[in-house]
């Protein structure tokens, strides 16, 4: 009898098969509060944070693929792996800090919701409960594969950005200009650039990749398709912030710098007007429900996994609710608790600049954490050591250093 021999996947199958976390945790990197940070940058320095952009690409991938490398040879989230290697006590002060900047960042999600909300005269609390009730559906009802599907559709919204930027008719030679004039000197650009930077890597991102990536039971031979899904995400990710910046710059920037950009209101004010207003309003809020969509899932998802890999509960979107009730009440609580807050705070502007420095004032801790688990954690043929090893602390240090920064400075001003 003859044997079967089954033909091996090629390299665009094995891609296709692997792809997802990396483009998921990308495309909720651009979030609502990212949106607002970029258009802010367009409107008050047209196209003088451009290039930052392009140079944060491989910052964010450099970071993002540790997570990637962590949970493909480890197997395990990175609550589980600060568990085993630092303690359980030092399990707790990550998962707790993850907690707060989960709930934080459902505050600047759901205020994106309820902006487009207004924007369309629907009751807040009827915009709101719809968003909530479609995040707790979707992960409820679905496995990973789903939500890993549902994720990218939400996010592919994102993608409006680039037909905005292409319908604000940016002059290619202003763009060119603005790129090579950098006035590091001037305290509210350095401002508004470390602000762009610190708002790169989110401490929910780190901990929802390495889990996704376990739970998706990717093996090590999917080790080189997994880094082209965060590489990919990366510059995708910040194309749609260039997208955004550029759009800014082009209408906002070009007419009106001083306008205040702070809700997704005001934006939406400021921009569509240059665009149509019935189609920008359209196009623009489709991107801003994607952006804000995605990134509640993501850090929704991230707080469930960390708190299920620190205590040792079941914490896989493999068991149904009945079977990890732990994973999904966590999960629902999240979602409950920002969605509230968001209906009862009429005015989120503090409260998203609080975010803002939470986040910030947690990078250090975060990415501490990560290379120190790169160091140590992973098998001896693909620890972090040698050149690269500096590499990335000089990265991480220059990234935790200015997110610190213009948290700080948010927060006096």
């Amino acid at each position: 009898m003859s044997q079967i021999v089954i033909p091996p996947r090629s390299a665009l199958a094995q891609f296709l098969a692997v792809a997802g976390p990396g483009l998921v945790v990308m495309l909720a990197d651009t979030d609502v509060g990212s949106v607002i940070t970029a258009a802010q940058s367009g409107a008050q320095w047209g196209y003088r944070l451009l290039a930052l952009q392009f140079v944060l690409m491989p910052i964010l991938y450099i970071v993002q693929e540790l997570t990637v490398r962590l949970g493909i040879f480890t197997g395990k989230g990175h609550g589980e792996l600060i568990r085993d290697n630092f303690g359980k006590i030092w399990a707790y002060v990550s998962v707790a800090g993850l907690s707060i900047a989960t709930t934080g960042a459902l505050l600047t999600e759901f205020s994106g919701v309820a902006g487009i909300s207004d924007l369309y005269g629907v009751p807040r609390l009827a915009g709101v409960a719809l968003a909530a009730a479609i995040l707790l559906v979707v992960v409820w009802t679905g496995s990973y594969a789903r939500v890993e599907r549902v994720a990218l559709a939400m996010g592919a919204f994102e993608l409006t950005f680039f037909g905005i930027a292409w319908a604000s008719h940016p002059a290619a030679g202003a763009l060119l200009g603005g790129i090579v004039d950098i006035p590091f000197r001037d305290h509210g650009y350095m401002t508004l650039a470390a602000a762009n930077i610190g708002a790169v890597i989110m401490p929910w991102m780190v901990f929802y990749q390495q889990s996704a990536v376990a739970d998706k039971g990717l093996r090590p031979e999917e080790y080189r398709a997994a880094r082209w899904d965060t590489a990919i995400g990366a510059v995708v990710t910040q194309l749609i912030m260039a997208a955004v910046l550029v759009a800014a710059a082009a209408t906002i920037g070009r007419l009106d710098p001083h306008a205040k950009l702070d809700t997704v209101q005001e934006l939406s004010r400021a921009i569509t007007p240059y665009l149509g207003e019935a189609w920008g309003r359209l196009v623009f809020s489709i991107g801003i429900l994607g952006a804000g969509m995605v990134a509640a899932i993501v850090a929704s998802l991230a707080g469930a996994w960390g708190w299920g890999e620190v205590t040792g509960f079941r914490h896989s979107l493999a068991h149904r609710p009945g079977e990890a009730p732990w994973f999904y009440g966590i999960y629902t609580a999240i979602i409950i608790a920002g969605a509230l807050i968001v209906v009862i705070v009429p005015d989120l502007v503090s409260l998203d600049i609080a975010v803002e420095v939470m986040n910030a004032l947690l990078l250090p801790l975060v990415l501490g954490f990560l290379i120190a688990l790169a160091a140590r954690a992973l098998p001896a043929g693909h620890r972090l050591r040698g050149g690269y090893f500096w590499v990335v602390v000089a990265v991480t240090a220059l990234t935790a250093a200015l997110g610190v920064y213009g948290g700080l400075i948010s927060l006096g001003g």
